[in-house]
């Protein structure tokens, strides 16, 4: 990291539940070398290695470490190395710095102290570390009241640096930044190791941003996450998790090959924090969800009442346009339930043939961070033996891409695709429906428009070329499953609708796994009352004196945000 660890003082805590975490430590007085350091980490990794030879190693490098972690990478090839790269500093030669660091060393030694305000201002962002430690929740005032406590705490900080660092171990320290990143640079081609290179958009120590686009093209595995709006100690900033990171990348694995069924790793309660009362707050509290299920007796209530409270279960619906109705689900079963919902989707969303050198964090690491895995049948199978919930939509990118007035039309395939493996493992299968999105998006270009377009049809082809094809065996229209982006505009929100069926126990129903027909009729059964759901909300939504938002709101502002919004009576 940078010497003595800081750079960890805010993920420790959280990587130590997952991963056994070594800091390097290299004292204000040390004079080793940049090949000597490598050795010492060289040496740490083989004795790891050594000791768990089928475990995977994590070398994160920030700045400076950067280059040492690189460096590491090139000479043990042989060795299962995951590279995380902060800032590395195998720019240093373009820093815009460089016009000052020959004044550094004619710089008299009693002037050396205001070389770490510099420096402090330069590398990172003042008021995002300033607000690592303030709550959420408190007032506007509160909220000022506790940065400006913080930023005054961090000055006798400031001054402090001039100890740690003396303008001779500072001179030292640049000398190692020179020949680090040379070092690295001419050993880049020999990295095989998987690498995630986390890029800052504001910082004013290295080219970072620049940097990212030219080792994303030089190292053979590179992904990048870029955060536009951060500086150059990115680790010590707000808003930032690196285990978050990990997790929505899909790169922590305990083995050689990522398992994404054994490997998963679900949310802490901090992160379903920021996910659903910060990130996605605005667009829940628009939606304002409603969550029905039908309890065994066929009475429907407005709760999750009538779900299983252990698997297997599989939820098998509609998906709505672009999957908006997915975050919404995903939230009520962690709260009401407190249950991850597997949901399998397609392997395109887990590829990284289409992420670029600027690749923020998206709605996709979401999706990954929750559970999402690729819908294949052995990860189905898998999760079933584990006893999992599962949320599997028959109808695909063609229900969630669909065309202009398809909203709430089911594109399903003519076989029986779950079923007879539903069967095999007892399954409750539930079916639902659920409907809003037409009150939410327009569709205003959709598959068929795009076609006609000269560049956006050849990027279509493109991206869908080497992609992995679900249903290449499925003839017609439920078969396209072309990946494509349509363009949407949004309405004045309306509200979402969610009904769970009465669950379909399947235990005891072996005969299906051989009898196609029997199959079959299961399935048409199950598609039938998804439909028969989604009609019924439809025609219910109507009897909803809170449909339109600015009923919502007025309600919320009566008895408060978190207060549960009425509807029409089931």
């Amino acid at each position: 990291m940078d010497g003595v660890g800081m750079g960890l003082i805010l993920h420790h805590k959280s990587l130590g539940k997952v991963f056994e975490v070594r800091c390097l430590h290299i004292p204000v007085n040390d004079r080793t070398p940049f090949e000597g350091l490598v050795q010492t980490v060289e040496n740490t990794i083989k004795h790891e290695h050594d000791s768990s030879p089928n475990r995977p190693i994590y070398l994160v490098g920030d700045s400076f470490g950067g280059c040492l972690a690189v460096a590491v990478a090139a000479r043990n090839p042989q060795i299962d190395l995951l590279l995380i790269l902060v800032n590395p500093a195998t720019s240093f030669a373009k820093t815009p710095l460089q016009p000052i660091l020959p004044l550094l060393e004619s710089m008299p030694s009693e002037f050396h102290v205001t070389v770490p305000y510099l420096l402090s201002f330069v590398m990172g962002d003042p008021l995002k570390m300033a607000s690592v430690s303030i709550e959420n929740n408190l007032s506007p005032p509160e909220t000022l009241q506790k940065l400006s406590d913080s930023l005054t705490s961090m000055l006798p900080l400031l001054s402090e640096l001039a100890d740690i660092i003396p303008r001779d171990t500072l001179l030292w320290k640049l000398k190692l930044l020179k020949n680090g990143a040379a070092y690295a640079n001419s050993r880049l081609h020999a990295v095989q190791a998987e690498v995630l290179l986390l890029a800052s958009g504001s910082d004013n120590l290295l080219p970072s941003r620049d940097e990212a686009d030219r080792l994303f093209k030089a190292l053979k595995n590179c992904r990048v996450r870029y955060f536009k709006d951060n500086g150059h100690t990115l680790l010590l900033e707000d808003g930032v998790n690196l285990l978050s990171v990990i997790k929505g990348v899909n790169m922590y694995r305990r083995g050689r090959q990522r398992d994404f069924v054994t490997d998963y790793l679900p949310p802490t309660l901090s992160e379903f924090k920021k996910t659903f009362d910060e990130d996605h707050k605005l667009f829940h509290l628009a939606l304002s969800p409603v969550m029905m299920s039908t309890m065994k007796n066929g009475k429907i209530v407005r709760s999750l009442s009538g779900i299983p409270d252990k698997g297997p279960v599989l939820f098998v619906g509609y998906h709505a346009l672009m999957g908006i109705e997915v975050s919404p689900l995903y939230e009520e079963f962690l709260r009401e339930k407190k249950k991850i919902v597997r949901g399998l989707a397609h392997p395109l969303l887990f590829g990284t043939k289409s992420e670029s050198s600027r690749q923020e964090l998206s709605r996709l690491d979401t999706v990954s961070m929750y559970g999402g895995l690729p819908v294949t049948p052995i990860n189905m199978y898998r999760l079933f033996e584990r006893n999992e919930f599962v949320l599997l939509y028959p109808g695909g990118v063609r229900e969630a891409l669909h065309r202009k007035n398809e909203e709430y039309k089911l594109f399903w395939p003519h076989q029986p695709e779950f079923v007879r493996m539903a069967a095999r493992f007892g399954v409750t299968v539930i079916p639902f429906g659920c409907v809003g999105e037409d009150d939410v998006l327009e569709l205003v270009v959709d598959y068929n428009d795009q076609k006609n377009i000269p560049g956006l049809r050849e990027w279509i082809e493109s991206i869908n070329k080497e992609a992995d094809r679900v249903r290449d065996s499925v003839k017609g229209e439920d078969g396209n499953q072309d990946m494509h982006l349509p363009a949407v505009l949004p309405k004045v929100p309306g509200r979402f609708y969610y009904l769970f069926g009465k669950p379909i126990e399947m235990k005891g129903m072996n005969n299906l796994v051989r009898d196609r027909k029997s199959a079959n009729d299961v399935y048409l059964r199950i598609k039938s009352e998804v439909e028969e759901i989604m009609s019924y909300l439809k025609r219910k939504r109507e009897e909803d004196p809170y449909r339109s938002i600015a009923q919502r709101a007025l309600y919320q502002a009566t008895w408060g945000v978190s207060a549960q919004v009425p509807t029409f009576e089931p």
